[in-house]
């Protein structure tokens, strides 16, 4: 199967998903989603891509996120191949960690940006891991990480602006 056409993801904003191997709950253990949220912003240091949220599940993760310079592909393969690697060498995990894939979707506007964004905060109420999105330790809901602002092309018009043209 051929990898699908993109264009150029390091311009664009996308909602992504990726799930562990076998969809086993490796990061429901602690020091494993510390881990993975290491990675996550160790690469976002690096200048590597924008991410506007987030959300670890046990099984399975998704961001918003806007590649800086690098492919939509690349980025992952550091998220993904950087949190194995870590996960093998600081914890003795020596099987598969993620699915070889990932689901894309390029984030059209400021209303699939909201439907995004509110998608990754409900998740885990929805799977009753916390009953409120803040609650729930793994995810850019609960105000304790920095992110990156939301990108100028994906704000919504006021009305008055929107009025205005």
């Amino acid at each position: 199967m051929t990898i699908p056409h993109r264009g150029q993801t390091s311009q664009s904003t996308y909602f992504i998903t990726a799930n562990t191997f076998q969809k086993k709950s490796i990061f429901q253990v602690d020091s494993n989603a510390l881990l993975f949220i290491e990675v996550l912003y160790h690469y976002r240091q690096n200048g590597n891509y924008l991410l506007h949220e987030f959300v670890l599940m046990p099984n399975h993760f998704h961001l918003l996120i806007t590649p800086t310079g690098i492919t939509l592909e690349r980025a992952l393969q550091l998220i993904k191949g950087g949190s194995s690697y870590r996960m093998g060498k600081e914890r003795g995990i020596k099987k598969e960690i993620w699915q070889t894939s990932f689901l894309d979707r390029r984030v059209r506007d400021s209303e699939e940006y909201e439907k995004f964004r509110n998608y990754i905060h409900q998740n885990p109420v929805k799977r009753f891991l916390a009953k409120t999105a803040a609650e729930y330790p793994y995810s850019s809901a609960s105000g304790t990480f920095q992110l990156d602002p939301v990108p100028q092309w994906l704000k919504p018009l006021s009305r008055a602006t929107s009025v205005q043209a």
